[in-house]
Formats: structure tokens, sequence, C-alpha cells
């Protein structure tokens, strides 16, 4: 089957789903963008990485990469292979320098490690067919209805009340004041949160 390579375009907090997170997979020098429903822990991870921040402490992914160098495993490949009922399905593709091991995970640990270890994600040209989007204009999706976007294995339960912290009344200054303390103070979903809304200012 054909596989498309894809990129990270977007990571964005739900209006409408409580601890619900919209991670965007672009096409690499293409216009389809493959959005998935993921968890805050996940989405935490992912946005960490990304965004370069430092935890006071290791936190699972960044365990996980360290054991696994330790006994010289690096994941070459993360492969989202499947698309059942809403559920998205993937693998890592992890080699120790002599042989190639497949390993089942949830897409958001999968995309978490890709960021780690600078590993390529791609997925079956039939995935994106089904579930991509063509997007027009500005890459960064801002999805006001989540609910029919596909899922990964484990969020299907969401909380889908409405949050009730804002930071739209937040100056830019006091914005980067409380995502700094935020961090300082490892409550990296409400420094995602307010990355998101740091990022919506700087999209206008």
């Amino acid at each position: 089957m054909k596989k498309v390579k894809l990129d990270i375009v977007g990571l964005s907090y739900s209006q409408t789903q409580s601890g619900a997170y919209a991670l965007v997979l672009g096409e690499v020098n293409g216009r389809r963008r493959l959005p998935i429903i993921i968890g805050a822990f996940e989405a935490q991870a992912i946005a960490i990485e990304i965004e370069k921040m430092t935890p006071s402490r290791p936190l699972t992914h960044d365990l996980f990469k360290t054991f696994a160098q330790t006994y010289n495993i690096e994941i070459k490949e993360v492969l989202i292979y499947n698309l059942v009922e809403g559920v998205f399905f993937a693998k890592l593709i992890c080699t120790d320098g002599q042989g190639t091991q497949e390993i089942d995970a949830r897409t958001s640990d999968a995309i978490a490690l890709a960021v780690r270890f600078n590993a390529v994600i791609y997925t079956y040209e039939f995935i994106l067919s089904s579930a991509g989007i063509v997007i027009e204009g500005n890459d960064f999706l801002f999805l006001e209805n989540i609910d029919a976007i596909p899922k990964e294995q484990g969020t299907e339960d969401i909380n889908t009340s409405i949050p009730g912290s804002s930071y739209k009344s937040y100056s830019a200054e006091e914005l980067l004041e409380k995502l700094q303390d935020a961090i300082s103070k490892e409550l990296y979903e409400k420094a995602a949160k307010i990355r998101d809304e740091i990022n919506k200012r700087n999209l206008k």
C-alpha cells in the first residue's frame, strides 16, 4: 500500500470538549490534513517537545526515550496503519542496529515519541483519503466542531463539558507571564491552553 509522509502542523485545545485536543497532521508537499482527537496528557507531551519546554523532571515519554537509547534502540518510523470505526491505530518501527521490530501503540503516544526521536511519520493513502481534510488558506485549524473527527484508541469517553477558564481577557504580556509561571510549576495542560491563546493572537 502507498504510504504518505506527514508532519505536525497544529495542536489546538478544544473549545467544546473539556480535556480534548485536536492534533493535526499534514501531508508533506500537499494540502490534505489529518486531524485526530487525543487526550490532554499526550497533547502536553507533544507540545512540550515541540515548544522545547524543559520540565524539572522527565515525563513518561522522555523516560521511554532514555530507556530505549540506553539499550541502543531507536524509533525510525511511526506508521498510522489503520482506521476502524473512527479509531486510529499506529505502530512504532524500532531498530537496535541489527534487526527491526514493530510495536503497536496509541497514535498520540507514537507521535509524542516520534518528535523525541526525530522519527518520520507516515500513514497509508486510504486513511488520508477517507479521514483527511483538504485545506485552503491558513494551515492552522481552529476546529469548532470536533465530534466528527476520528479519535485515537482510549479517547472515546472524553468529557464533553465546556471548560470554564478563558484567557481572552489577558494582555499579551500577562499571557507570557502566566505561561512561564505554569511551566515552572509543571502545569503543562494550563501552559498548553495559554500557548494556544498566544498562537491565535499571533495569527490575526
